[in-house]
């Protein structure tokens, strides 16, 4: 909870990955609080009030994964926000005469995406959400000393640069810095 917070304040993009992260870990963790608190919580050096504070943060998390039947496999809604508020940047910085490096390093990716959309399994996704399964799968497979060929990590690698420019415009438009509607550039 409390990375979480720090993560959506300064990078929209890590934040969502670490989001997945935890409905993961407590998908691995049976969505039991009981396990939560002593397999987390409880791994944290932190003052009993933060504990309290973080497994209400869990515990929330888990009664929203049985709520919305998230349980096995699935992100929560307020993770597939995310998705739907990033895409509908996205779409407008592909609109804006404004930003061409952006739509220059989205036609850039856009082979790596259109690849990685045929090779995986399941419904139809945004563009934008089967960036973040691949960030998302090779970020699981070093984190399992897996062996990643190096066509994946060259995709991932670009992918990584386009989703990172989007997450700085994504910082701007939320100070308020960001005009793709104006006349003046």
């Amino acid at each position: 909870m409390f990375v979480s917070r720090e993560l959506r304040k300064k990078n929209i993009a890590e934040y969502l990955l670490y989001m997945w992260q935890v409905e993961d870990l407590l998908r691995a963790n049976d969505l039991s609080i009981e396990k939560v608190k002593s397999s987390l919580v409880e791994s944290y050096n932190l003052a009993e009030e933060q504990k309290r504070e973080l497994t209400e943060w869990y515990e929330n998390l888990i009664e929203m994964m049985n709520i919305e039947d998230v349980k096995e496999n699935g992100h929560l809604q307020i993770n597939r926000n995310v998705i739907i508020m990033l895409t509908d940047l996205h779409l407008r910085l592909l609109k804006s005469p404004k930003v061409p490096f952006y739509t220059a390093a989205y036609y850039k990716v856009l082979p790596y995406i259109v690849e990685f959309r045929n090779k995986s399994n399941g419904r139809e996704k945004s563009e934008l959400e089967n960036c973040f399964d691949a960030l998302y799968m090779v970020w699981m497979m070093k984190l399992q000393h897996r062996t990643i060929n190096e066509e994946t990590l060259a995709a991932t690698a670009e992918i990584t640069k386009f989703i990172s420019m989007l997450s700085l415009y994504y910082s701007e438009e939320e100070a308020g810095r960001l005009d793709l509607e104006s006349e003046e550039v």
